[in-house]
């Protein structure tokens, strides 16, 4: 049984990240996330969702992992979302593509 099945449930793709949530994930994955750490399920489309799982007293987000989430957990700065609310969906940005992808030509 899921110890955790009273909590509110929300799934979370980077569209609509808030500055809470990623924060959250950053402190639960601080070194990035592993295989082990990866839930996958089925949406009600059927399609598959990998996510991981980062929970508050109430509520238990399953976080859609993404490139960019990934990319944006490694460039977090705490800084970089003073100005917003924590639950603004508008002040997560997509990374450039650019970026993300001087990044992994770095890892080479």
């Amino acid at each position: 049984m899921d110890r955790h099945a009273h909590l509110n449930k929300i799934i979370v793709d980077f569209k609509k990240l808030t500055p809470e949530v990623l924060k959250l994930t950053v402190e639960r994955y601080p070194d990035g996330y592993d295989d082990c750490d990866v839930i996958s399920f089925r949406n009600s489309k059927g399609e598959r969702v990998e996510a991981v799982e980062v929970l508050t007293a109430d509520t238990k987000y399953l976080v859609k992992i993404s490139e960019k989430l990934g990319y944006t957990m490694e460039n977090y700065d705490v800084a970089d979302y003073e100005d917003f609310e924590d639950d603004d969906p508008t002040a997560v940005v997509e990374p450039d593509p650019e970026d993300m992808a001087d990044t992994e030509d770095s890892d080479d």
